[in-house]
C-alpha cells in the first residue's frame, strides 16, 4: 500500500464522522501532534493505533490491514540485499571488497546498511509523548490532588480513571527512556490517588489493588517519595481494615525508601503509631510518635504535587490523638484531647473552601471520643453534631465508620437511659443509613 493509504483512509473516516484530531486523540488516547503526523502521512502508523482506531470507528480491521500493508511495503523497500547464491555482487566486486576496494556491489551494500540504520533511528526517535504531554499530566494531577480533600470523591474518581487510561495508553507506545520513567511516575501517582479514592468510597479490596499497581509504577519510575507514600496508603488501608499488624509492617517497610522531598516519612511514622497503639504496643507507639516529629523536623522541601498527598501538621496532630485514644489510660485521654483540639484548630486556619473536610471531621470525632471517655456527653454531642452538618458535603467511609463506633459506645449501658445519647445515636443512624458497627476497645478507639 502506498504511504498515503492508511493516512487517506483515516482522514476519510474522520471527515465522515466529523471528528477532529484532538477529539480522536483523546479517545485513543495519543498525543494530538503525533496523531496529526500519522494522519498527514508524515509518520507511519503503529498496529496498536490502527486497531484502536478501528474500534473507535467500528471498521472491523480496515485500518489494521492498511497499516500492515504499509509496513510490509516499507519493509520490502528497505530490505537488505541477499547473500550467497544469486547475489548481485560480482566476483570482481567481492574481490574488491576483500581488498578494501569500492566496487559497485559494495557501494550498494553500504547504502542499504545506511538505510537500515536510518530506519532504526526513525524508530528510536519516534515518541508518542509530545513536548507538552507530561506538563499537562502534571497540571492535571496537581489540580486534582489540590481540590481532592474538600470535594465530592466520586466525580474526582471518574476524572482520575480517565486520566489513568490516557497514561496507560501512552506507556504502551514508544517514547524515550526518560519519558517512560516520567509516565510511570504519572501513572503511579494517579493509581495512588485512585487507591485513596477507592478507600474513601468504602471499597477496600479495590483500594488495595490500585495501591499495588501504584507501587509497581513507583518502582519502575525509581521514585522513593512515591514508594513511601504508597506504602503509607497500603498501611492506612490495612489499619482501617482491622489488620494493625500488617499496617505496622507496611509502614516500616516504607522507611526503606527515604523520600526525595516532602512528608511521606512523617505519614509513615504517624500511621505506625496508630497501628502499634491498637495492638497495645505502648513503647513502640510512643517511639513512632517521636519518629514522626523527628521526620517533620527534617523536611526541607515541600511535597510534590502536594495537596492531599501532603501530610500537614494538623494531620500529624490528629494521628497522635488517635494513638493516645487507643492507648486509653487517663493521662493518654488528656493527651488525645489536646492533640485533637490542636488538629481541629489547625484545619480551621484554612478557608472553608480549602479545608480538608474529611480529616477535620475525624479530628472533631476524636475530640468527641475523648469527651465521651470523660463522661462529657454534651461536649461529645457538639462535636458529633458539627461533623454531621459537614458530612453531607463530602461523605467518606472512614468518617461514617468512626460515627458508627461512637454510636455503638452511646448504646452501652452507661448511656442507654440518656435521652441525649439516644438522639445523637439516631442522628448518626440517619446519616450512615445502616446499623452501627460494634464499638472498638474502650468504646472510643478509632
Amino acid at each position: 500500500m502506498p504511504p498515503e493509504g492508511f493516512a487517506a483512509a483515516l482522514r476519510d473516516l474522520m471527515v465522515e464522522r466529523n471528528l477532529s484530531v484532538r477529539a480522536l486523540a483523546r479517545q485513543v488516547p495519543i498525543d494530538a501532534g503525533q496523531l496529526s503526523r500519522v494522519r498527514n502521512g508524515r509518520r507511519p502508523p503503529s498496529i496498536n493505533l490502527a486497531r484502536r482506531c478501528d474500534e473507535i470507528f467500528g471498521t472491523g480491521e480496515v485500518l489494521v490491514t492498511a497499516a500492515a500493508q504499509q509496513a510490509d511495503a516499507d519493509t520490502v523497500a528497505m530490505a537488505p540485499l541477499p547473500y550467497g547464491p544469486g547475489t548481485s555482487l560480482s566476483v570482481e566486486s567481492s574481490a574488491c571488497a576483500a581488498a578494501g576496494g569500492d566496487g559497485a556491489g559494495v557501494g550498494q551494500e553500504v547504502e542499504v546498511a545506511a538505510r537500515e540504520s536510518a530506519r532504526f533511528a526513525q524508530f528510536v526517535e519516534a515518541s508518542n509523548v509530545g513536548p507538552h504531554t507530561l506538563e499537562q499530566f502534571a497540571e492535571d494531577i496537581t489540580r486534582i490532588v489540590t481540590v481532592y480533600p474538600n470535594c465530592a470523591v466520586y466525580p474526582l474518581f471518574v476524572g482520575l480513571r480517565e486520566l489513568r487510561d490516557r497514561a496507560f495508553g501512552l506507556i504502551e507506545g514508544r517514547q524515550y527512556p526518560n519519558q517512560t520513567r516520567e509516565l510511570y511516575l504519572v501513572t503511579g501517582t494517579i493509581c495512588g490517588v485512585l487507591s485513596n479514592a477507592s478507600f474513601d468510597l468504602g471499597h477496600l479490596p479495590a483500594a488495595r489493588t490500585q495501591a499495588r499497581t501504584a507501587f509497581l509504577c513507583a518502582e519502575m519510575a525509581g521514585h522513593n517519595a512515591l514508594r513511601a507514600w504508597i506504602r503509607g496508603t497500603q498501611a492506612l488501608i490495612a489499619y482501617w481494615d482491622d489488620r494493625p499488624a500488617e499496617a505496622v509492617d507496611l509502614a516500616r517497610d516504607g522507611y526503606s525508601y527515604p523520600p526525595e522531598n516532602g512528608t511521606a516519612a512523617v505519614r509513615l511514622a504517624s500511621i505506625e503509631a496508630r497501628a502499634c497503639a491498637q495492638l497495645g504496643r505502648r513503647s513502640q507507639a510512643e517511639d513512632a510518635l517521636r519518629r514522626a516529629q523527628t521526620e517533620r523536623d527534617h523536611v526541607t522541601h515541600p511535597d510534590a504535587p502536594g495537596g492531599m498527598m501532603a501530610f500537614p501538621q494538623a494531620k500529624q496532630d490528629y494521628s497522635a490523638s488517635t494513638t493516645w485514644l487507643w492507648l486509653g489510660a487517663s493521662a493518654d485521654l488528656v493527651q488525645a484531647a489536646e492533640h485533637a483540639e490542636r488538629a481541629v484548630s489547625g484545619y480551621e486556619t484554612d478557608p472553608v473552601e480549602n479545608r480538608r473536610m474529611g480529616e477535620w471531621s475525624l479530628a472533631h470525632l476524636d475530640v468527641a471520643a475523648s469527651r465521651l471517655a470523660a463522661k462529657d456527653l454534651d461536649g461529645a454531642g457538639e462535636g458529633i453534631h458539627a461533623v454531621l452538618l459537614a458530612a453531607g458535603q463530602r461523605r467518606i467511609a472512614s468518617v461514617s465508620r468512626r460515627l458508627d463506633q461512637l454510636a455503638a459506645t452511646l448504646d452501652e449501658p452507661t448511656y442507654r437511659g440518656s435521652r441525649a445519647a439516644r438522639e445523637i445515636r439516631h442522628r448518626i443512624a440517619v446519616h450512615t443509613r445502616r446499623r452501627p458497627r460494634p464499638a472498638l476497645t474502650c468504646g472510643v478507639s478509632p
